[in-house]
């Protein structure tokens, strides 16, 4: 099938729409992701973004699949450099990213499904995140944040620049001022829940309990049924699901 590309994606109307803001466009790739992270790896300035209209084989959270769809969806990537995240704190860009994207595709009925949905009252998903993190000795190098808008109609050079802008504030907020916005707009907290961990597996790591916070760290707190309360890095998660049964609390897994 030949992908025909939109012309409010080429490099002329995204450069335009993003103002000074670095900005690599193609019209179609297999994933923006690794193309921003060569990018960064070379030295790509805070706040770069890599877009393309058409994406072969996109990737989200843990590897799961994700579809743009040609001309009307938007899949991106962000590029972030910041001193003061703390190898400690690796999943914390989840939390203020998904607020960042909620911010411009949410409204006031839709919520946020940790670590990484926006989705609308009924459920369905408005924008995706994913989230990689180099990590240096001793401190972070850079962060990734590839999002998914899924329902974005043209020109969208305009809507990238929000949803960028967007992410980078919220990141730009103190922790407690995004908790306090990003709780109580996450559907995730009161539900009990399955979380199992990667490697994913029959015979992976899984923790059951009922969402009781999120963390500064960008941790899902869940209450066991032994009264553990056992914190959830999102970038150790690979799915997070309605519970099948009892589990025990992995090992790898620290109890806060």
């Amino acid at each position: 099938m030949t992908h025909v590309p939109t012309s409010d994606l080429d490099q002329a109307q995204v450069t335009a729409a993003l103002g000074g803001r670095p900005v690599r466009a193609y019209p179609a790739l297999l994933s923006t992701e690794p193309v921003a992270m060569a990018w960064a790896r070379e030295g790509a300035p805070s706040g770069a973004i890599v877009v393309a209209d058409y994406q072969a084989s996109p990737r989200g959270r843990a590897g799961l699949p994700w579809t743009v769809h040609l001309g009307r969806g938007l899949g991106f990537t962000l590029l972030h450099r910041d001193d003061d995240l703390s190898l400690e704190r690796e999943g914390w860009p989840y939390v203020a990213a998904l607020l960042g994207l909620h911010d411009v595709t949410g409204t006031d009925d839709s919520g946020l499904a940790w670590p990484d949905v926006v989705h609308g009252a009924d459920g369905t998903p408005l924008a995706r995140l994913g989230v990689y993190v180099e990590l240096g000795p001793g401190r972070t190098e850079w962060v990734s944040m590839t999002a998914l808008v899924e329902d974005a109609s043209p020109p969208r050079g305009p809507l990238l620049a929000r949803l960028a802008d967007a992410v980078e504030r919220r990141l730009a907020q103190p922790p407690q001022a995004v908790l306090d916005d990003y709780r109580p707009r996450c559907t995730t907290l009161g539900r009990t829940v399955r979380a199992r961990m990667l490697p994913l597996g029959p015979d992976g790591p899984e923790v059951v309990g009922g969402a009781v916070d999120v963390l500064g760290d960008g941790a899902l707190v869940l209450l066991t049924a032994r009264g553990n309360r056992v914190a959830i890095p999102p970038h150790n998660l690979g799915l997070l699901e309605d519970p099948q049964g009892p589990a025990e609390p992995p090992e790898l897994v620290v109890d806060r």
